[in-house]
């Protein structure tokens, strides 16, 4: 792949714009926050980065942070750290939702909390209803992932089954404050739907409430488009579009690409994927971008970046893959069948591997059509 840097280059500047501690920075220093807290909770897969810029503006005040498993590098020393699993919730997930429990409703008359919420929250903190276990939890979980509900179904349901999520945690707190800094990994950037509610409100709180989002897939966008004009590449195409299910957006994709003009082409969003009982290895992404690799296969001059901006693509190591024309062979077909995309790629070098990202604004589809 003769341009595979310059997607890297632009995948890159995407994230780099959405960074958690980057983007709280810059919340805090706009006026955000104006009183300081008397405890910070960060819950998500970017709950470390964004913890550790309000710990710099915030040095005196706890903090609590329940992240993903390997995601905790760099936060701040004295920082309580619970992490739990991603998408599947595990024994850790409702330990961190007790905790979650408990520290907001222990806080006094007249506090302050500081609630930072990213994407993933959902699995990795749970305070499941009476007469609902972590075997159950883990059940509807699984199923609903395989099902290819999308995120607002998923999480109408998690609701349900949850005493810390759709603002039933805040609805514990006796303080008089709670100022919510969300990065957004949901279409429409609300609140109520980003970790299911987990630093919503109640209904007619009973202490002052400030919600804001401080990163989502549009400003990552519009990242990666200047860092192309900035690169002397002309942007064809940017859309928040990626709300399908991979069967439906990978021929259309693909075909866009195929008729569509030189250039930068940019998609975000998450689309949905329904899995065989006993799926392979890989995620969404992977698979999505199997199915643009064989919609191009034979073209010359385009090659396509799908990628997780959390750096994660399903249960893998792997944010997604980079393919082009001479990806796609017949025995990936079979690959796809299984939902084993994720071996198939690995096999051709064709996976981006990138570590956790800080930040969880969807995903990214980045094309380059010479």
């Amino acid at each position: 792949m003769t341009h595979q840097n310059t997607l890297v280059s632009l995948f890159e500047a995407g994230v780099m714009a959405v960074r958690g501690d980057s983007a709280v920075q810059h919340a805090l220093s706009t006026g955000t926050v104006t009183d300081s807290p008397d405890q910070i909770i960060a819950v998500g897969k970017a709950a470390t980065a964004m913890a550790i810029a309000a710990h710099e503006k915030f040095p005196n005040a706890p903090v609590l942070i329940v992240t993903k498993h390997d995601h905790a590098d760099g936060a701040p020393a004295r920082a309580e750290i619970i992490e739990a699993a991603h998408p599947v919730l595990d024994e850790s997930s409702l330990l961190a939702g007790a905790r979650m429990l408990d520290v907001v409703s222990r806080m006094a008359a007249g506090s302050h909390l500081l609630m930072l919420v990213s994407g993933g929250a959902s699995a990795l903190a749970e305070a499941p209803v009476e007469g609902l276990d972590l075997a159950g939890l883990k059940a509807r979980t699984t199923e609903m992932l395989g099902s290819g509900a999308d995120i607002h179904a998923m999480n109408k349901v998690r609701k349900t089954l949850s005493r810390v999520k759709g603002g039933k945690l805040l609805s514990n707190f006796k303080g008089a404050q709670v100022t919510s800094l969300a990065i957004s990994d949901v279409e429409g950037d609300m609140l109520s739907v980003i970790g299911s509610g987990v630093a919503d409100a109640p209904e007619d709180p009973p202490f002052s409430f400030t919600a804001q989002i401080v990163a989502s897939n549009a400003i990552a966008r519009q990242a990666v488009a200047q860092k192309a004009t900035d690169q002397g590449l002309p942007v064809r195409s940017n859309e928040e579009s990626l709300y399908d299910d991979i069967k439906t957006l990978g021929p259309r994709l693909g075909r866009a690409l195929v008729s569509g003009p030189a250039g930068v082409h940019i998609r975000g969003g998450e689309p949905t994927v329904i899995l065989p009982p006993q799926p392979g290895r890989g995620g969404r992404n992977q698979a999505l971008a199997l199915l643009i690799a064989r919609e191009i296969a034979g073209q010359s001059g385009i090659e396509v970046l799908v990628a997780g901006t959390d750096g994660t693509d399903g249960p893998t190591d792997a944010a997604g893959a980079i393919v082009d024309g001479e990806t796609w062979d017949a025995s990936g077909q079979d690959a796809l069948d299984r939902a084993d995309a994720g071996t198939w790629l690995d096999a051709r070098g064709a996976l981006l591997r990138t570590g956790p990202t800080g930040t969880n604004v969807m995903d990214l589809v980045i094309a380059l059509k010479q």
